[in-house]
């Protein structure tokens, strides 16, 4: 099975300039613990997570976090692990495990088409697991 059969087409993502802040703010409404920092021509540039974000939160006092001029660009990871979708999804799994992340930036012509998570794989194997095939 591909990648992109599994993987979630929706990319929750930031620009460079974006503060820490409105990233957090943007984590919780859409209920992920990543973001992927994307530039203004589609190209990923990091990915910030939730542990990084409350990291820089913390050390900021409740005065300065509305007027910080902190930005998402010395904050993120430059360091992003991508996945083709056309790949196999084993391929995604194996370098999640061997990684330790929960999530991939998938691409597709240098391009961010998707994202494949810890989750997604779990969920299809449940469900192959569970749902009973027809042997006809």
């Amino acid at each position: 099975m591909k990648i992109k059969d599994v993987m979630n087409q929706e990319v929750i993502s930031v620009n460079e300039q974006t503060s820490p802040i409105e990233a957090f703010e943007k984590m919780y409404r859409n209920g992920v613990r990543r973001l992927f920092v994307i530039d203004d021509n589609g190209t990923p540039k990091g990915v910030v997570s939730y542990s990084d974000l409350i990291g820089v939160l913390n050390k900021l006092s409740d005065l300065n976090k509305e007027n910080n001029q902190e930005k998402i660009e010395n904050i993120m990871t430059t360091n992003i692990m991508t996945v083709n979708s056309e790949e196999d999804i084993k391929n995604a799994a194996n370098l999640m495990l061997r990684a330790d992340v929960s999530g991939l930036l998938v691409i597709k012509a240098k391009k961010p088409v998707g994202v494949i998570t810890k989750t997604d794989i779990c969920r299809l194997v449940a469900a192959n697991l569970l749902i009973p095939k027809n042997d006809d």
